[in-house]
């Protein structure tokens, strides 16, 4: 027993603190640019492979950035019974509120997602293409996130009710497992006449599926004991523990389909966040764009502020 809690300390490390996972949030990116109509598409074609690739910056960058994790999510939990009524979207009534400090350390994804948008509103009217590339991709990784229920929970990797684990086995194993079936033909993308209340909307969505989350998890976990739920595994000299293949395949059955939904719902969320910057962007021709970013300095534009509070 001794043996296996060590293990599962280091599953919790190994799997519970990562968004989506890497293989989610390049599908999510990669099929998003099939929801855009012609005028957009063709330059988000033209870069799709980028793109997949910084679909997972913004992740790796809370390694290095002590401000970036508070950007991923929201414990919107802890805001009271009725959260969605008692925090103020905007976010200087939000501060005013409760402090800037308060709202950090509770999250901050809806506010990421609006900063994130304005940026590339700015870098697709006049910017480069490289600065495009990159708020497209990390406004896209916000979006996805806030597309998945345990980015809303102060319990977000179920330390809390006893199921250390469980954020990865949601957003990453799941997907790793079944994702080559999923439908991915969902329509195409549509214009958000505001992209705060757009984030919230999504925030909410995703809340309202914690508790199944967590408690059909619990009711499976009750047909498994500990060697039939957990598999050990040696990775790069380390002994790591991981779901087994069967207990990966009952939960994404009891589920019943909520992980392939929220998968589509980020995939038509990203499309339609970069269709509606474009369109408030004046519908540029993003293929006339500077390639890098020092010809800016020929052309005498405004650089973007390094954060937009709106």
């Amino acid at each position: 027993m001794l043996r296996f809690k060590i293990y599962s300390f280091l599953f919790v490390i190994v799997l519970g603190f990562c968004s989506w996972g890497f293989h989610a949030h390049k599908t999510i990116h990669k099929h998003a640019i099939y929801t855009l109509p012609s005028g957009i598409s063709h330059f988000f074609q033209t870069h799709s492979l980028e793109l997949e690739e910084r679909s997972v910056a913004a992740d790796k960058r809370r390694y290095i950035d002590n401000k970036e994790a508070c950007k991923h999510y929201i414990d919107i939990d802890l805001y009271g019974s009725s959260p969605f009524d008692s925090v103020p979207k905007n976010w200087f009534l939000a501060k005013e509120k409760y402090s800037e400090d308060t709202l950090k350390n509770r999250g901050i994804l809806p506010w990421s997602i609006h900063w994130e948008y304005k940026k590339l509103v700015w870098a697709m009217d006049s910017g480069s293409v490289e600065q495009v590339i990159r708020h497209a991709a990390d406004l896209g990784h916000y979006v996805s996130d806030a597309c998945v229920p345990l980015h809303t929970s102060y319990n977000y990797n179920g330390q809390f009710t006893d199921q250390k684990g469980i954020h990865a086995l949601w957003e990453s194993r799941i997907p790793e497992a079944f994702s080559a079936d999923y439908e991915y033909f969902i329509g195409k993308s549509v214009y958000l006449q505001n992209s705060l209340s757009y984030s919230w909307e999504l925030i909410e969505e995703s809340f309202s599926l914690l508790d199944s989350t967590l408690n059909l998890e619990e009711k499976i976990s009750t047909h498994y004991i500990e060697d039939t739920k957990f598999r050990m595994s040696a990775k790069n000299g380390q002994i790591q523990a991981d779901y087994t293949t069967e207990f990966i395949s009952d939960y994404n059955t009891i589920l019943n389909g909520m992980v392939e939904r929220r998968l589509q719902r980020a995939i038509l969320a990203v499309g339609s966040f970069w269709y509606s910057a474009w369109i408030d962007a004046g519908q540029p021709d993003l293929s006339r764009l500077p390639s890098k970013t020092e010809n800016l300095h020929r052309s005498n534009k405004k650089y973007i502020p390094n954060r937009i509070h709106e």
